[in-house]
């Protein structure tokens, strides 16, 4: 692997082939290149490292436009109205070379008031050979008028499965051994975002001492928890057991585990216990996330009927979970948690 590229650069999609989980998109798009139907301004709208950006390049390749026809502009630094006056006055100008020229204006609800209203009057009435492409992570914050002159796509966070995946095939072109543990790490630690799953995926590439990577050391990597402290978490609230429970809560902190991520993996054990019980038909979908062993304790506590491992401590944890983020001791609501729990 390059150093000097990163890989999700370098693994960037350059075709519509290649895009993953945005079919519905994709779709839509390949059916007006081939019917020649092509809208003017199209509002690609998502969380961040979805693909927004990417898929405009895609689209402005597909429909012809080369690249010094493409015009990349980021709104959060060109954002007044004298940088959109400047580039109501460029689309005039005809391509140098394509049919059509692109405007990707990334960011676009970082615009003022003013120079939104000034790019209203350019989407209005734009020239026959200039295609607007927009992306915003805050659809919310755009006006009406702005999305109403729009083709508007909406992008789907890339689900945990999506992500592992990828990441899998990713590291095996690196030639790098990622175990399906850690791959799902990964997924978890990047919070559906395509970018941040390959960084993360190449800080643990780039730190790892072989070229195999194990669950526990791409958490130690990266700062999520080793799963026996998440299952010993687990096993002090259904026995409720105190010292057990935040002695395994201290380990995680002192090994600077990011809380935040530790909150939502025991949530997500939690939940397990409470599906396998309730949802018994969707058992095998419920536990492909955890390993042999994780599993067979999740089950062992679903069968049983006196465990306080219920909807009530799951709502407890979940008000735990949005506290991490706001308290000056991270992990001082799990703690709390831990102790309303196991002393009740």
């Amino acid at each position: 692997m390059s150093e000097n590229l990163a890989l999700y650069r370098k693994y960037r999609p350059q075709s519509f082939a290649e895009v993953r989980d945005q079919d519905h998109i994709v779709s839509v798009l390949e059916g007006a290149i081939k019917k020649d139907d092509i809208p003017h301004a199209l509002l690609f709208c998502g969380s961040r490292g979805t693909g927004k950006t990417t898929l405009a390049r895609i689209f402005a390749r597909e429909i012809g436009t080369s690249d010094v026809d493409l015009y990349e502009i980021d709104a959060a630094s060109n954002r007044g109205i004298d940088d959109i006056r400047e580039l109501r006055e460029a689309v005039h100008t005809l391509p140098y070379e394509s049919k059509r020229k692109v405007y990707i204006i990334d960011e676009v609800h970082m615009l003022t008031k003013e120079a939104f209203n000034a790019l209203l009057k350019t989407l209005e009435e734009p020239p026959a050979h200039v295609i607007f492409i927009l992306a915003t992570t805050e659809e919310e914050k755009l006006l009406d008028t702005i999305r109403s002159r729009c083709q508007v796509f909406r992008f789907r966070s890339p689900s945990r499965p999506v992500l592992a995946q990828m990441v899998l095939d990713i590291a095996k072109k690196e030639k790098f051994k990622l175990t399906p543990d850690a791959a799902d790490l990964i997924a978890v630690a990047a919070d559906s975002s395509f970018r941040d799953a390959l960084g993360i995926l190449q800080k643990v590439i780039l730190a790892s001492g072989d070229t195999v990577g194990e669950a526990d050391e791409v958490a130690a990597i990266i700062g999520a928890p080793k799963g026996q402290l998440l299952m010993d978490v687990l096993a002090a609230l259904h026995e409720k057991d105190t010292e057990k429970g935040l002695t395994a809560i201290m380990a995680a902190a002192e090994a600077h585990v990011e809380m935040k991520l530790f909150a939502r993996l025991l949530l997500e054990r939690v939940r397990a216990v409470i599906l396998v019980r309730n949802l018994a038909s969707k058992k095998e979908l419920v536990l492909a996330p955890f390993n042999d062993e994780d599993t067979k304790v999740i089950e062992m506590y679903a069968g049983d009927s006196a465990t306080p491992l219920n909807s009530h401590l799951l709502l407890r944890l979940l008000e735990a979970a949005d506290q991490v983020n706001y308290s000056q001791v991270p992990q001082l609501p799990l703690e709390l948690a831990v102790i309303d729990v196991c002393q009740t």
